[in-house]
């Protein structure tokens, strides 16, 4: 007998087949029972006729739970009506384990139940949706990069010092050696990648240690980030529109099923058309006063701001040319504006915010130095970045992708926690 997974039962009509799966939910109306099966590829409706099957199989009915693990063994027939449009006539039901009483009822739960019982609530259909279009964003992403000739390079979560400033850090002791960190991104080694293959990627998870309670926040998410050794500031900036406009198409494409189920409208990502609209930060905090913000000259945009600057348009929306004083010091100095750096957030719509963030990197040595200088930086720490601008220094320009942010913009979510199987909060480390 044949083990066919469901998202296959198509190309399975009318041969007698096995799923093996667990009991999604069931009704019965005396000598029928419907059966609600998934196995984590879809889900099936099994009818289990009283005068098509043994009266010992049929009474197994009775037994079965929420979640119960079972093997089934029958024929799929196409019915419009049915969920996922086919239904699979038993012939026989082996239970593999009767779950006990399954805390997560068909009902609505609170959100801190859920969180409380995330390993559980992942069974859910909507969580299913969510996280099968995060694993397509991850694919289409990676098929972008892959295809335009970019070398995926593996960069360390430990690392030696600090990359986007010294009060976001976790902190480890590492042998005999002093304090290491949990990495905040794996750009610096990127750069590395990039001056030995021209143009590497690196993706992996990146940590903050940010004492923050948004909705856009985690202290574990993961990031894609592309290094280009002769890029610009204007190279990344087009660049970045092209992958984005890629990417929504390609869910669009390929995931209508799965952000139907989340009730997303989709008018909003069947606008995403490059180029993007642009505006300098100086423009952007003029907008932002002009719309009541409190907001100084000088001051990096937080979630508030984000959110105004995300609705101006139905495109994402690139803020360019940051003061020097609110960014990194790797950031190169726009020698066309004292003060400001080389820089661009890209900023989703619909009151998203920020998902890219990159930038034109310091490819001078001495003004590298003076930036590791004059932020108190250990300069020991990143002699082996320094060498970078020593031996064959170019101009180089990169950025990163919030994986978590764009899952949320793109499926439509109020909060980032949905995003990732088990995510990481300042108040939430279980399970």
């Amino acid at each position: 007998m044949k083990w066919v997974y469901i998202s296959d039962i198509a190309q399975h009509l009318d041969e007698e087949i096995i799923i093996k799966g667990w009991l999604y939910n069931k009704r019965s109306s005396g000598r029928i029972h419907f059966l609600l099966i998934r196995d984590g590829t879809g889900i099936i409706q099994g009818i289990m006729e009283e005068k098509e099957i043994s009266p010992e199989t049929f009474a197994l009915y009775n037994d079965l739970t929420q979640e119960s693990s079972l093997i089934v063994q029958g024929k799929a027939r196409a019915d419009k009506r049915a969920p996922g449009g086919y239904e699979l006539y038993l012939t026989d039901l082996i239970p593999v384990h009767i779950a006990q009483e399954y805390p997560i009822a068909l009902k609505e739960h609170g959100t801190a139940f859920l969180m409380e019982h995330r390993h559980l609530w992942l069974r859910s259909s909507r969580q299913h949706a969510i996280l099968s279009i995060r694993s397509e964003i991850i694919k289409a992403l990676r098929d972008f990069f892959d295809e335009r000739g970019f070398i995926l390079l593996d960069t360390p979560i430990l690392t030696p010092a600090a990359c986007e400033g010294t009060t976001t850090l976790f902190e480890t002791e590492y042998f005999d050696s002093g304090k290491a960190y949990l990495s905040q991104s794996g750009q610096l080694y990127a750069e590395a990648g990039a001056m030995a293959f021209g143009k590497v990627y690196c993706f992996g998870p990146t940590f903050r240690a940010e004492k923050s309670k948004t909705r856009r926040h985690l202290t574990e998410f993961w990031m894609l980030e592309p290094e280009i050794a002769y890029a610009d500031l204007d190279y990344i900036m087009a660049f970045s529109e092209e992958m984005l406009q890629y990417l929504v198409e390609c869910i669009l494409t390929k995931k209508g099923k799965e952000l139907e189920a989340l009730d997303r409208d989709l008018a909003p990502l069947k606008k995403i058309n490059s180029p993007f609209p642009r505006l300098s930060y100086d423009e952007a905090i003029k907008y932002l006063q002009q719309q009541g913000s409190k907001i100084e000259w000088g001051e990096d945009f937080g979630g508030d701001e984000e959110t105004i600057l995300s609705t101006i348009y139905d495109q994402p929306i690139i803020i360019h040319r940051y003061p020097r004083q609110c960014k990194a010091f790797y950031m190169k100095g726009d020698p066309e504006a004292e003060g400001r750096v080389l820089n661009m957030d890209i900023l989703a719509p619909e009151g998203y915010g920020e998902i890219i963030g990159g930038s034109q990197r310091e490819d001078h040595l001495e003004r590298l130095l003076e930036k590791i200088e004059q932020q108190n930086l250990p300069k020991e720490a990143f002699e082996w970045y320094i060498d970078l601008r020593r031996y064959g220094s170019v101009p180089h320009a990169g950025f990163g992708l919030g994986i978590e942010r764009t899952v949320g913009w793109i499926c439509g979510l109020k909060h980032v926690r949905e995003t990732i199987p088990f995510p990481r909060m300042m108040e939430r480390i279980y399970p």
